[in-house]
C-alpha cells in the first residue's frame, strides 16, 4: 500500500517529536503492509514554516535513519498545505512541495471555518494545471453545510483523500457517517493515514481499506490505497486514472435524499 499523508518527520510539525517517533511510526507502517509513505507535514503560515528546500533535507536525514535501522520503507516528498494568496505562486516555484513532485498536492482546509470562496480558490488551482487532493473532509466541522460542494470540486477535478481511521470510528461516530456516505456516492479518490504518532494516531491502513472493501469492493478498495496513489506518483493525468463510482442502491439514494430534505 501507498500512504499518502503522513507527518513521520521528527521534529517538524506537530507530528512525529523526535527520530524515535519516527522509526517506531516507520515500523508500524511496513507491518501494516505500507511499502511508500509521503512525508507531508504543515505548510501554515504563522504555526508551521516549512519549504520544500527544509522538508527534502529532513527526508535525506530520515531516510539515512530508516537505512541505518533496517527498516524498508520508501519515502517520497509533500506538505500537507493550507489555502494563501501566493499557493500557486509556490507551487511553481517548489516553495510549497507537490507530491511527489508532480501536478498533485494536499490541501488542508481549515477545520473549524469555512474560508471564504473556498470553491473558487479551489478551482484556481485546477486551471493553474494541479490537482488539488482535499484531506479529510469528512473530519472538518462544517461539511454538513458545505456538502454540495465537495461534491461539485469532486465534478470539478479535484480529488478527495478520507482518514483511514474515519472510516473504522477512529475519530467517531460523525466522521464515520460522512466517510461511509463520501464513499458510497462516489467521492473518494484515496485513503491515507494522516499519522501523527504511533499511539493515538498510527499509521495504519489496512483497517481503512477492509472497511472500505466491505462497502465498495475489494477492486475499488485497491484503487483507493494503491492504483491511484501510485497513479499520483507517476504523474498520471486524471483522465488516465480510473475514477471512483457511485456504490448507492437506488433505494438508499431516495432515502439520502430524503434525509437531506
Amino acid at each position: 500500500m501507498i500512504d499518502l499523508h503522513c507527518h513521520m518527520l521528527p521534529g517538524i510539525d506537530d507530528g512525529a517529536a523526535d527520530l524515535g517517533v519516527s522509526l517506531a511510526m516507520a515500523r508500524v507502517a511496513v507491518a501494516d503492509g505500507i511499502r511508500v509513505t509521503a512525508c507531508t507535514p504543515h505548510i501554515y503560515p504563522g504555526m508551521y514554516e516549512n519549504t520544500g528546500a527544509g522538508i527534502r533535507v529532513a527526508i535525506d536525514r530520515f531516510r539515512r535513519a530508516l537505512r541505518e535501522a533496517g527498516i524498508e520503507l520508501d519515502l517520497v516528498i509533500g506538505a500537507d498545505v493550507h489555502l494563501t494568496p501566493d499557493l500557486i505562486e509556490n507551487l511553481r516555484s517548489g516553495h510549497t512541495p507537490t507530491l511527489n513532485d508532480t501536478r498533485y498536492f494536499l490541501l488542508e482546509p481549515p477545520h473549524h471555518v469555512a474560508p471564504p470562496r473556498f470553491e473558487n480558490a479551489v478551482f484556481g488551482t485546477l486551471a493553474a494545471g494541479y490537482v488539488p487532493v482535499i484531506t479529510h473532509p469528512e473530519r472538518l466541522s462544517w461539511i454538513e453545510s458545505h456538502y454540495e460542494v465537495f461534491a461539485r470540486l469532486v465534478h470539478q477535478g479535484a480529488w478527495m483523500q478520507l482518514t483511514s481511521g474515519s472510516l473504522t470510528g477512529r475519530f467517531g461516530r460523525r466522521p464515520r457517517y460522512w466517510a461511509e456516505r463520501m464513499l458510497d456516492e462516489g467521492l473518494v479518490h484515496l485513503l491515507a493515514t494522516d499519522s501523527h504518532g504511533v499511539d493515538r494516531r498510527p499509521p495504519l491502513l489496512e483497517e481503512g481499506r477492509q472497511a472500505a472493501a466491505k462497502r465498495v469492493g475489494e477492486i475499488e478498495a485497491r484503487q483507493l490505497v494503491h492504483d491511484r496513489p501510485r497513479a499520483i506518483l507517476d504523474n498520471l493525468p486524471p483522465g488516465e486514472v480510473a475514477a471512483p463510482a457511485p456504490r448507492l442502491a437506488p433505494a438508499r439514494r431516495l432515502l439520502r435524499w430524503l434525509d437531506r430534505r
